[in-house]
């Protein structure tokens, strides 16, 4: 299990544990209603004081070995997250959110293929699940490039929305 001063560089990208310090820049990229829509457990509005807590939750996560959460970095601030959670044997799911400033310009897709790897060579998943809400196709896009396979189109519970929504789930065998 790789430990918490493991990190990892792509390109343009430095992926490193999430700290204590960056709840307060995760709280203004989830302040941004157009970010904090498309994401299913993030609360809305933001709550500062969760955020705080949810981020000092990380490393005790970690050490357990069922959340591996990674701020992601460009030129030195942090511009949103990726992560590999919901680990259960040899299974976990990837997701990610990021600073609507740097929507588009593949970024998330950059992120996304480090953290597949990182799932497959440093922690030996076998499988990993992903999803996004329907109405972000963007998200899907990224997911086909670091090559998961669309499942089915379900409802979950969104807690921005504070109902249930549309949502896409895909699979990626990682053998």
């Amino acid at each position: 299990m790789p430990g918490r001063d493991f990190e990892m560089r792509t390109a343009r990208l430095r992926l490193r544990p999430t700290e204590p310090a960056d709840a307060a820049r995760f709280v203004q990229i989830q302040s941004n209603w157009n970010v904090t829509r498309m994401l299913r457990l993030a609360p809305w509005p933001v709550d500062p004081v969760e955020m705080a807590s949810w981020v000092d939750s990380h490393s005790a996560e970690w050490t357990a070995g069922t959340a591996y959460r990674f701020a992601v970095e460009l030129d030195g601030r942090v511009i949103g997250m990726c992560d590999v959670d919901d680990i259960l044997s040899d299974h976990g799911e990837l997701g990610y959110w990021y600073d609507e400033a740097h929507w588009g310009g593949g970024l998330a897709s950059e992120a996304a293929a480090a953290a597949v790897a990182f799932a497959r060579d440093q922690l030996g998943l076998v499988r990993l699940a992903a999803g996004h809400a329907a109405d972000n196709p963007a998200s899907g896009k990224v997911l086909q490039r670091v090559g998961f396979r669309f499942v089915a189109d379900i409802t979950r519970y969104s807690r921005p929305h504070g109902q249930d929504r549309p949502y896409r789930t895909y699979q990626l065998d990682l053998r």
